[in-house]
């Protein structure tokens, strides 16, 4: 069958790379993917799918089989804003497909029909699709809106998924995602950071920036002096846990010819200890006020958890390395990678054994404007192929679902992950 798969796979990859080059050129910021949903249920219905059931506004499923092992396949809908790339949407914030989400949702696509092609579901189980908007952590004003609408619960979309009990029945999760490291053909067992989103807020006080200065209070000044503690800070951080803080200037005064009255600066603190995190993000906060204090300003800290670092579960990596080996050499598959990046996968595998495998062919810089699909065969192809054979092997062998299972602990209780994420 795994042959087969291959064969099915390379029939259709015409038409793959084809939805591939529609979805890159539709780019859609997160709980916005209207149009992406639309191509791809069109492109699923044309090879007999229906849509099970749908979630977190854009979101939805396709399955084949039903019952146990049930195997999760994850493909992310959205955009990200890069000023400048060719195919950004100028109608909303430069939305552009720099992170490669587009691909991971043809590659998935091409997965499920070629399984469907091959009839998966003469092994018992079920094997089921799961697009899911909005991984990337941004446009967080559209999102706090549909949230005090009652539209959404929480800014993510994985995370909304899980307080919908989307993932319940799964028994494990296959994701992958797109890497800028060319010198490898793919990437296995990677981990992910995890990270806090923090919004500063300096507040001081307007004034004549000429004539009245010392009538003012200045919120710039302010946060330039958070800038410098927070620089030292920095040399505190603890190595292994590679953390991180960054962030950008969102309102930068009003007018030149005033003191500033109001500064915003959002980041993110990263890490993949999660206590160590916490800490840094507490450090960070008590550092902004008080050095807005030493000013005369204020400083209103907002804090919204962002993601969960990401373990990957072992077992299942190497279930999937052994179908990279059908492609590459040892040497060309990037082990146990510790990024700095973090997704709402975190999350997903605090419950559920996940991996997020790397696969390359794209060039440029991922988030970049100069970002593109470099080998459209090996990028879509040859990563669906992996997939593919995995499904299959998985499938064809309930008993190693069942050991990959019950070798998993989950890492807390949904109630302490929900404690966590509605802490105020």
């Amino acid at each position: 069958m795994k042959q087969k798969v291959i064969e099915v796979l390379d029939q259709m990859s015409e038409r793959t790379i084809k939805l591939g080059r529609t979805l890159f050129e539709t780019p859609e910021l997160g709980f916005k993917e209207f149009k992406t949903k639309e191509i791809l249920i069109k492109e699923l219905k044309d090879a007999g799918f229906e849509v099970e059931r749908e979630f977190a506004r854009t979101g939805f499923q396709v399955s084949l089989g039903s019952g146990h092992p049930h195997i999760g396949l994850i493909a992310e809908l959205d955009a990200i804003p890069t000023l400048g790339h060719p195919y950004a949407d100028l109608n909303d914030q430069s939305a552009a497909h720099t992170c490669a989400h587009s691909t991971q949702c043809a590659i998935m696509t091409s997965v499920i029909k070629a399984l469907k092609e091959v009839d998966i579901t003469q092994f018992p189980g079920k094997i089921s699709l799961f697009f899911t908007p909005a991984e990337e952590f941004t446009d967080m004003a559209f999102r706090r809106d549909l949230i005090a609408k009652g539209e959404l619960h929480y800014p993510a979309g994985k995370i909304e998924m899980l307080h919908e009990g989307i993932f319940d029945d799964v028994d494990l999760c296959l994701h992958l995602h797109a890497m800028g490291n060319d010198h490898y053909r793919f990437a296995s067992d990677s981990h992910l950071a995890g990270f806090i989103y923090k919004k500063f807020t300096f507040v001081g006080k307007a004034s004549h920036a000429a004539v009245l200065p010392h009538l003012g209070v200045n919120a710039l000044n302010a946060f330039a002096l958070f800038q410098s503690a927070a620089g030292m800070l920095r040399e505190t951080f603890v190595d292994e846990d590679k953390n991180r803080f960054h962030g950008i200037v969102t309102e930068g005064g009003q007018t030149v010819n005033s003191i500033p009255e109001r500064i915003v600066y959002e980041g993110y603190v990263r890490s993949f200890n999660t206590a160590n995190m916490k800490l840094l993000s507490e450090k960070l906060t008590h550092a902004a006020k008080h050095c807005a204090e030493a000013l005369g300003a204020e400083c209103i800290v907002e804090d919204t958890p962002g993601y969960l670092p990401f373990k990957p579960c072992h077992e299942l990596s190497l279930a999937v390395e052994e179908n990279m080996l059908h492609f590459c050499k040892p040497e060309k598959i990037l082990h146990d990678e510790k990024s700095v990046a973090a997704g709402d996968i975190g999350d997903l595998g605090m419950f559920v054994p996940t991996i997020q495998f790397g696969y390359g062919g794209v060039g440029g810089v991922i988030h970049g404007k100069n970002m593109f699909i470099q080998d459209e065969e090996r990028l879509y192809i040859e990563s669906a192929k992996v997939t593919a054979m995995t499904v299959i092997d998985l499938m064809s062998d309930p008993a190693k679902v069942q050991r990959i299972k019950d070798s998993f602990t989950p890492v807390m209780s949904k109630e302490e992950y929900f404690a966590y994420l509605n802490q105020k």
